[in-house]
């Protein structure tokens, strides 16, 4: 990796971690390229405004979710519905190791900048809602071969992978109000119960 791509890594890793920690409007440039250890004219060589910034920032943690939790979790290598139950493993896993590192329950880092933004930035909106599409479209792969080999009835596979992302949501949001990881362990195995009977 060259200087110049270490360089804007570090600025969007320091990016992550503070966004994810604290919030969009709680974290200013000066503190992003003291924590990057670089200056300010490094910052916006990368991204000419903290919305450049962030859009980066949603793409890296979209790909760290991906690698961490969606990847592992729905891997085919198991039934459809035990698949869900791994995907509430791993997404547990993730919210502890991050409270671990900074003693706060983070929630999902998509949910907290969508309730910050999408009113007022209509590019982080469209690529959060792309994100949010990336793991519904995760969900109906599921639904479509639990419904495939018999384990779950005929569902209206789009608004129940839609109504499993809301549950995820509202899960996620309940653990980071309580600050304690553990909800999403108690409420986690109610998600594979989820159907949306067709029309």
């Amino acid at each position: 990796m060259t200087d110049q791509c270490e360089t804007r890594q570090r600025i969007v890793d320091s990016a992550c971690d503070l966004i994810h920690r604290r919030s969009y409007t709680g974290v200013g440039v000066a503190e992003i390229c003291a924590q990057a250890r670089t200056r300010k004219g490094s910052f916006y060589h990368f991204f000419p405004s903290k919305q450049d910034l962030s859009l980066a920032v949603i793409d890296e943690l979209r790909r760290i979710l991906d690698e961490q939790v969606l990847s592992p979790a729905f891997g085919r290598d198991v039934p459809p519905l035990r698949r869900l139950e791994r995907f509430v493993d791993h997404l547990c896993g993730f919210q502890q190791g991050a409270m671990a590192a900074t003693g706060r329950m983070p929630g999902c880092p998509f949910g907290n900048l969508a309730l910050e933004l999408a009113t007022t930035d209509e590019a982080i909106r469209r690529r959060l809602g792309a994100v949010f599409a990336a793991i519904r479209t995760r969900f109906e792969h599921v639904i479509e071969d639990a419904v495939a080999i018999g384990e779950t009835g005929p569902v209206d596979v789009r608004a129940t992978a839609e109504a499993m992302l809301a549950y995820m949501e509202g899960m996620l949001m309940l653990a980071k109000t309580a600050n304690d990881p553990a909800v999403i362990r108690r409420l986690g195995p109610a998600l594979a119960r989820i159907r949306i009977p067709p029309d």
